[in-house]
């Protein structure tokens, strides 16, 4: 179970974006997903999900890939960290968030930010980032990221 920043570089080795990772099912890199011409309803039980390490999981939540964007539903457990305090990482596309439950820390280059229930932050994800999650209660939002394809996804130290 890799962290968020160790899933980002293995799929830029492989020229893939994170959602290529979706199909399948959790099988890895397989041609299609069982449910490809499914219909556009996403239903809770059939999302295709990815476990990181730290316990981070990301389910998607489009009934099949687009190639566009990624729509997700994050969930960070206490304790949880997109990767150490001292390994920001950076990808291509822009992030937009909302935090449905818990608390979330945000690191964009500089600056840190907390978000609660019904913040949302939006941000150039070139820029080198983490997220962690704050307190006991797990840190549950949805995310969506744009304009993925084509980056160069390397980890990044803070200055």
């Amino acid at each position: 179970m890799p962290s968020v920043g160790t899933l980002f570089a293995i799929a830029n080795l492989l020229g893939l974006v994170i959602d290529d990772l979706f199909k399948g099912g959790g099988k890895g890199l397989a041609a299609h997903s069982a449910q490809a011409g499914a219909g556009p309803v996403q239903r809770r039980q059939n999302r295709k999900s990815i476990r990181m390490a730290a316990g981070v999981r990301w389910e998607r939540l489009t009934a099949e890939t687009d190639p566009d964007v990624e729509f997700l539903y994050v969930v960070y457990d206490a304790g949880a960290e997109s990767c150490h305090a001292d390994a920001l990482f950076q990808h291509g596309g822009k992030e937009y968030a909302y935090l449905l439950s818990g608390r979330l820390g945000v690191r964009i280059g500089f600056e840190e930010y907390e978000l609660g229930p019904g913040d949302a932050i939006s941000f150039d994800a070139q820029l080198p980032h983490r997220l962690w999650c704050i307190g006991r209660e797990p840190a549950i939002g949805i995310w969506i990221i744009i304009r993925r394809r084509g980056d160069s996804r390397q980890p990044a130290k803070p200055a």
